[in-house]
């Protein structure tokens, strides 16, 4: 189960806070205007004060800007943190620009912005950032203004050694932009494997409940259930053969009588009182699943074939809800007809239900088996539109999974409509007492 569960979970890169990139150029604000007191006030070195003060002037109010415009809670896309980034090496070039390029020895922090794409953003994003980065870097290398120097003096570097440090910035760009990639790339990974597992124990959490609920629902319902039969009987006795009050209440009778079987499956879920030696064959068990639902206008189809022998198995009542479950659903969403088969092979075991209804809703297929996720519509003539929560079609799912069956759920392909519900096992599982009984439901008994 978390496997399948996994492959219908997305993870998208974890977005930047808003107000996390304002910080940090906060912090990038108070830097810059140290050194820059430091060298011009301080060192009395002649620099172009009111451009270099003007772009950190620059920051600060972006800074002012974004706070008004969107609460500090605002998580960014992708792009608009690319964009901020890419603001930033930008302004740290103007810098290096009108402070002596490469040879500034603030030149470094133009890796800043990089390193932070590198454990936020996608790798495309910080490719980008790497890329732009470089070319700052390398336009720093060959235009720039003189780097601010006492008494006039004119400082240069020479050709190898600019040369030799442009090759180590732009190496170390890389590395540490690699690294600290894959590095944040594991912690998500770890983190979305997390997150997928509380996701499963979620699902386990819901069934643990619906077990409790249904033995209770069970016990406080059997009393006034066996009260509707036993009155329906004995009113049966009172109307003469052929009065249509006595086929009304025969109905109620059988439909009690039904609602009696349901309640005792469901309070065999949770324990091993279910547990019986006689075994079935796939055919048998098609039939134990499709008779219930025969007579309400709806006409079903059985068919069952394949390879070898049939697989035998122990009867399990929570294989017969499961699947009884998706084949009501299949019933009540059907135009006319439902297919249900069985296949087999010398390694699996596949039950097929289709039905020729509208299939599933295209936004809702990839999340169908979790809790509160309807799966369509009914039809207007069975039920209210849109009235299920989900909860009997996870319910079956969890069931089924955990007699080691898979779920395949699709729509038919045009020119036919409707939905397609296959549940495969390994004969093994079938076939083996053990794990066709009730004992993997041993642990939730209540």
């Amino acid at each position: 189960m978390p496997d399948q569960l996994a492959a219908h979970i997305r993870f998208p890169h974890r977005r930047l806070k808003l107000d996390t990139l304002v910080r940090l150029r906060w912090l990038a604000v108070g830097g810059q205007t140290a050194a820059l007191l430091v060298v011009y006030i301080g060192f009395g070195y002649a620099l172009p004060a009111g451009l270099a003060f003007s772009l950190v002037a620059l920051s600060a109010w972006l800074n002012v800007f974004l706070k008004i415009r969107w609460p500090s809670s605002t998580r960014l896309s992708e792009s608009a943190a690319t964009l901020q980034l890419a603001y930033d090496i930008l302004q740290m070039s103007g810098l290096l620009f009108l402070t002596g390029g490469l040879g500034n020895p603030f030149s470094v922090l133009l890796i800043a912005p990089v390193m932070v794409s590198a454990t936020a953003l996608s790798a495309m994003q910080t490719i980008i950032l790497g890329v732009l980065a470089t070319l700052c870097a390398s336009l720093l290398a060959i235009l720039h203004l003189p780097l601010p120097w006492p008494n006039g003096e004119v400082f240069s570097l020479p050709l190898i050694y600019s040369v030799g440090f442009w090759i180590a910035l732009v190496t170390t760009l890389g590395f540490m932009a690699t690294y600290a990639f894959r590095v944040a790339e594991e912690a998500r990974q770890l983190a979305d494997a997390l997150a997928a597992t509380e996701l499963v124990l979620a699902r386990e959490q819901h069934l643990n409940a619906l077990d409790g609920l249904a033995t209770a629902a069970a016990h406080e319902l059997g009393t006034p259930l066996a009260t509707i039969y036993l009155v329906a009987k004995e009113l049966s006795d009172e109307f003469e053969k052929g009065d249509l009050r006595g086929e009304d209440v025969a109905l109620i009778r059988s439909q009690a009588e039904r609602c009696r079987n349901i309640l005792r499956q469901l309070t065999s879920l949770s324990s091993d009182e279910d547990t019986t030696y006689q075994r079935m064959p796939v055919s048998q068990l098609l039939e134990d699943v499709v008779a219930p639902h025969r007579g309400f206008g709806i006409s079903l189809n059985i068919s069952a074939s394949g390879q070898g022998m049939e697989p035998v198995g122990s009867r399990n009542a929570a294989i017969r809800y499961g699947l009884g479950n998706i084949l009501e659903n299949a019933v009540d969403f059907a135009s006319e007809t439902v297919d249900v088969s069985a296949s087999w092979d010398d390694e699996t075991v596949a039950i097929t239900i289709r039905d020729d209804g509208n299939g599933f809703a295209p936004e809702v297929l990839a999340r169908l088996g979790d809790p509160y996720v309807s799966a369509r519509g009914r039809k207007s003539n069975s039920r209210d539109e849109d009235s299920g929560l989900g909860l009997g079609f996870f319910i079956a799912k969890t069931l089924l999974e955990r007699t080691g069956a898979k779920l395949y759920l699709e729509n038919r392909p045009p020119p036919t409509h409707g939905a397609l519900i296959r549940v495969t096992w390994p004969r093994s599982a079938i076939e083996s007492t053990g794990s066709m009984d009730a004992k993997p439901f041993a642990h939730h008994k209540m």
